[in-house]
Formats: C-alpha cells, sequence, structure tokens
C-alpha cells in the first residue's frame, strides 16, 4: 500500500467511491444527487490538496505512469484551509475509504499521513468540522491518533436511516 498525491487522471477511479459513501447517506453531508462535478471540486478545486491509498501493483515493482498499473485507488484523503486569512494556520481533511477496503488500516494510515504531512505544509493544527457521531471507526480513529472532541452539534447530520445525529468537532494541535 502507497500513499501518493492525487492526479486528476485519478479521478475516474475516486468518483465510484465517492458515489458509494455518500449513497449510504450515513457519513457525508452529500446528497446523492451531487454532480460529478461537485465531486470534482471537492477533491481538486482551488486550495485543495488531495492524496491516494494505492494497492502496489507487482509487488511496487515494474509500474508504468498509467493508473491501472499505478494500482487500485482504496480510499484518498484532502488537505484544505479551514479558514482564510488568520484562520488559515488550521487545515481541515476529508477521507473515504471504498468499502472492501475498509477494517484493513488504510483509514489510519491515511490519518497520520495527513498529520505528517499537514505539519509540513506548515498548519498548527488540523479541525474537523462535521464527524458523524454514529460513525463509530472514524469516532474511534481520531480519538486513538490525538484528536480532541471539542463539541458536539445536536441533530446536525439528517442520518438516512436513524433521522438527526449529532456531529462532532474535531481538533489537534500540531506544534
Amino acid at each position: 500500500m502507497q500513499i501518493r498525491r492525487a492526479k486528476e487522471s485519478d479521478f475516474p477511479q475516486m468518483l465510484p467511491i465517492f458515489r458509494e459513501v455518500i449513497e449510504g447517506g450515513d457519513t457525508y453531508d452529500f446528497e446523492e444527487t451531487a454532480s460529478d462535478q461537485d465531486a470534482f471540486e471537492y477533491w481538486f478545486g482551488k486550495g485543495v490538496t488531495s492524496f491516494v491509498t494505492v494497492d502496489e501493483p507487482n509487488n511496487g515493482q515494474n509500474a508504468t505512469a498509467d493508473n491501472e498499473s499505478r494500482g487500485k485507488i482504496l480510499g484518498f484523503y484532502k488537505i484544505i484551509q479551514n479558514h482564510r486569512g488568520r484562520g488559515s494556520h488550521v487545515a481541515n481533511a476529508s477521507f473515504m475509504v471504498a468499502s472492501q477496503s475498509r477494517n484493513k488500516g488504510i483509514g489510519r494510515k491515511m490519518g497520520e499521513d495527513c498529520i505528517r504531512i499537514a505539519r509540513e505544509m506548515g498548519f498548527r493544527a488540523i479541525q474537523f468540522n462535521f464527524v458523524i457521531s454514529t460513525n463509530e471507526p472514524a469516532m474511534k480513529l481520531w480519538e486513538s491518533l490525538g484528536f480532541r472532541e471539542l463539541c458536539r452539534l445536536p441533530g446536525a447530520f439528517n442520518h438516512k436511516k436513524l433521522g438527526y445525529v449529532d456531529a462532532v468537532i474535531f481538533y489537534q494541535e500540531l506544534v
């Protein structure tokens, strides 16, 4: 498994994962009707730095530049400024993992990489603005990586199956 900077040419492999995640209606605030362009802008828009996690084809040997031989995308994340100007020193990040790749440590590896990359980019902290409280794997992961739960936004997320549930703000200082 390898994490590398995402390229626009990765988007065709990323889009089905994006669709699968938002279809669940349990972790992201996107509606299922979000356009492909909305998805593209979310992961490749202005100010967005995205990364993909790929399996390593042929044990990392003989890889060429095309998508298929660079490996199958298992998940991805992005880093952006949480706010402009005087708040630009705080990063925000978003993560998606393909369903068949979950529970294999990919989210943890991406989380650890995100923290490292955010430090390298000069951010002083990372804030997650909208972690869904019923998303137990994410809640446990962020706590295990040293994020603090700052507060809950009561009923802020309309879960597809459970109705209105809390969203959580997580924060980690990087300096």
